[in-house]
This record gives C-alpha cells, sequence and structure tokens, in this order.
C-alpha cells in the first residue's frame, strides 16, 4: 500500500464524515475521494477510537445504532494505527503552541512518527505548524 495518498484524521473528522455532516471542509471531501480512489487511505490512531466511545456516551455522536456497531465500522473503514513508545515521545515533545490534550498529542505525534498529514479542523493544531495539516 503507497502511503503518498493515506491521511490521519483527527477524531471530530471522523464523526463528522460518519454522519454527513456540513463541516467537512471541499478540501476534506477532495482528501477523502482521492485517499479512497488512490494507493493509500483513511487512517486513524487507535486513540480515537477511544475518543469516539466517549463521544458516543456524552451523545455527541448522533447515529442510530449501538457503540460497538459504530466502533466495528470505524474499525473496518480506517486503518488503525498503534500507539508506539516512538509516538509516545514525540507527543511529549510536540511544542508549547500544540493543544495540551492528550488525545491531540497522541495523533498529532503519529502523524509525525507515520511521516502522515493531519485531516483536522481544530485551528490551534493548524496553527501550531507543528504537524503537516489539511483542512
Amino acid at each position: 500500500m503507497g502511503r503518498s495518498l493515506l491521511i490521519l484524521f483527527d477524531t471530530d473528522v471522523v464523526v463528522w464524515l460518519a454522519s454527513d455532516d456540513v463541516r467537512l471542509s471541499k478540501k476534506a471531501k477532495v482528501a477523502i475521494d482521492e485517499a479512497r480512489r488512490g494507493d493509500g487511505g483513511l487512517a486513524i490512531s487507535d486513540f480515537t477510537l477511544y475518543e469516539l466511545s466517549t463521544m458516543f456516551r456524552k451523545k455527541q455522536v448522533g447515529l442510530s445504532i449501538s457503540l460497538e456497531s459504530f466502533l466495528s465500522e470505524v474499525e473496518n473503514r480506517f486503518i488503525v494505527l498503534p500507539i508506539t513508545a516512538r509516538i509516545c515521545v514525540s507527543a511529549l515533545s510536540l511544542p508549547i503552541a500544540y493543544p495540551k490534550d492528550p488525545g491531540d498529542r497522541i495523533i498529532g505525534a503519529t502523524a509525525l512518527v507515520e511521516g502522515l498529514t493531519l485531516l483536522t479542523a481544530d485551528a490551534q493544531i493548524r496553527n501550531s505548524r507543528a504537524v503537516p495539516t489539511l483542512w
């Protein structure tokens, strides 16, 4: 599998894609379509599965399926990248301008270590310029 079209999703973007939310930018939609058609794909950090679980429990995910079904569907549609020692070290090394939220740091570090672009609407992540982003 070629990595050039593999893009890493921030958690909110996974939810918006699943619910066909209008908040997905035009650039994001184009990148998603290209990754699906090409030899890359759509990826998430395994930490994203946990974040999705908590969002689902708090009813921040407006889907009428069970949590288990939702997570199973996500696992089937995305390449799930594990948290590694390198990712943990990288997460601690992100600059002060990067969000302090552990999930944001793990996901950003995953993008850095794996050499991926992070698809995110989070302005603080994008403005930090610590991680290659697309929105």
